[in-house]
């Protein structure tokens, strides 16, 4: 489709959960009929649901059956990519900048880009919050990109390759793989390690067993597991994690990670061999000072119940990197896939409104529950809202069924209902033709 220079340019940045939703629903409602140009702004060339990083960093999801290239989306969607990472922006001259772009031999691939807008939506996720703890960036693995998520299941495989050459009684040189931060992302990642290690021993480790070789154990300073979700699913999960062997370290704030371990402040120490950190989450750190926009202490930006920022009405934020208001005396919406999709659901119909003349609509998120997948063992969920008064608690097959279409859901807010219905009939052979988990 040829773009005209005087349409009027929406530029979003940030190729996750909202952005990329964003881009497939303006691009069918205004890149096609030629309303609007729309640009999606990555650092990535393809997309992975971030939900699912724990699974390939276990190794129970080949993260390439998942994967989606942003050019291809954008070619079959009617909006266009722009590769690179963002590292400024001009309010006064509406462009952002986006950093070189180098190849794998450090060789420049892209020199740095400015690109202009009219409308500007910052979708950019969040990372890894370590809230400057010391040691934790020099010793641990961050479940926060799709490399990271790679690194740690190559470290994994590695270690249990080692323990298969050595024999050991048990408790004898056992290695430790420490998850600090008993959120969703900790809890999930420690039952699929439990779920790999024990599948591994079937694929010629013979002298590889798992419940001599390798100890999991999660540390977090809250009392108990799932702190924000209700206590009676906390409970559930760590009746189910107890059940695997999996250690529970509650109420232990961590003093620092060394090459050797974990030392938390109460004075205990776990020796471990691989550290994931997933205790908390911000937004990126250059959004803190970009162009004087208002953002809180964890750098999100500070918007209004439109989405837009406090301080440029030109200016959107949606998903993990911004700080959007429910209400009088209430908490920022919580920075989940659901709020991402449906901020990127209404700001879809908002900015075809404002092109139309008409006013923007406010945000108000829906909370449906939340669910919690401990791999093949168990799923177990609360739902909220529209099910009943208040919420009600599921496990079990219809929790498993649930957190599955939750991927399904986005996949088709990307690729539309056929492409989803052969993906998912792709993955079914996938799981028979190929080893349960991935093995390099």
């Amino acid at each position: 489709m040829h773009v005209t220079a005087s349409l009027p340019r929406i530029t979003i940045v940030g190729g996750g959960a909202g952005g990329l939703e964003l881009a497939v629903r303006l691009g069918k409602r205004l890149g096609k009929s030629g309303k609007a140009d729309i640009t999606l702004v990555d650092a990535s060339r393809t997309h992975v649901w971030k939900p699912l990083l724990h699974q390939v960093a276990a190794g129970t999801l080949d993260s390439h059956a998942d994967e989606r290239e942003y050019f291809a989306l954008a070619r079959s969607n009617h909006f266009t990519f722009r590769l690179g990472r963002m590292e400024g922006l001009s309010r006064r001259s509406k462009e952002i900048f986006l950093a070189p772009v180098q190849d794998e031999n450090g060789e420049e691939l892209l020199p740095r880009q400015a690109i202009p807008y009219d409308t500007l939506v910052l979708a950019l996720g969040s990372q890894t919050n370590d809230f400057g703890t010391p040691g934790v960036r020099e010793h641990c693995i961050m479940l926060d990109s799709l490399p990271a998520a790679q690194r740690f299941h190559e470290k994994l495989i590695n270690s249990c390759l080692r323990a298969q050459a050595t024999s050991r009684s048990a408790g004898e040189g056992r290695f430790t793989v420490t998850i600090i931060g008993g959120g969703a992302t900790g809890v999930e990642l420690a039952a699929e390690l439990h779920m790999t290690t024990s599948i591994l021993s079937s694929y010629g480790l013979r002298n590889f067993h798992p419940e001599k070789e390798i100890k999991i154990a999660i540390v977090d300073a809250a009392p108990r597991l799932l702190q924000m979700l209700p206590e009676r699913l906390s409970d559930a999960v760590a009746r189910e994690l107890r059940g695997m062997a999996i250690e529970i370290h509650s109420n232990e704030q961590v003093q620092q990670v060394s090459k050797t371990g974990v030392h938390m402040v109460s004075g205990k120490v776990l020796p471990s061999s691989i550290v994931v950190w997933a205790a908390g989450i911000k937004a990126p750190e250059f959004l803190k000072d970009l162009d004087g926009l208002e953002t809180n202490r964890l750098n999100q930006l500070v918007v209004n119940p439109q989405l837009q920022s406090s301080r440029d009405p030109a200016i959107f934020a949606i998903g993990d990197c911004c700080a959007c208001p429910q209400g009088e005396g209430l908490p920022n919406v919580p920075p989940r896939a659901q709020s991402a999709h449906q901020q990127a659901s209404l700001l879809a119909r908002s900015l075809e409104r404002q092109l139309q003349g008409k006013s923007l609509l406010n945000f108000q998120y829906k909370d449906h529950g939340s669910l919690v997948s401990l791999g093949n063992y168990s799923t177990v969920g609360s739902l909220m809202g529209a099910i009943a008064s208040g919420s009600v608690f599921i496990e079990g097959t219809l929790a498993k069924w649930m957190y599955w279409s939750l991927h399904k859901h986005h996949q088709v807010a990307v690729n539309g209902l056929f492409h989803t219905w052969l993906s998912t009939w792709a993955e079914t052979i996938d799981r028979v033709r190929n080893p349960r988990i991935k093995l390099h």
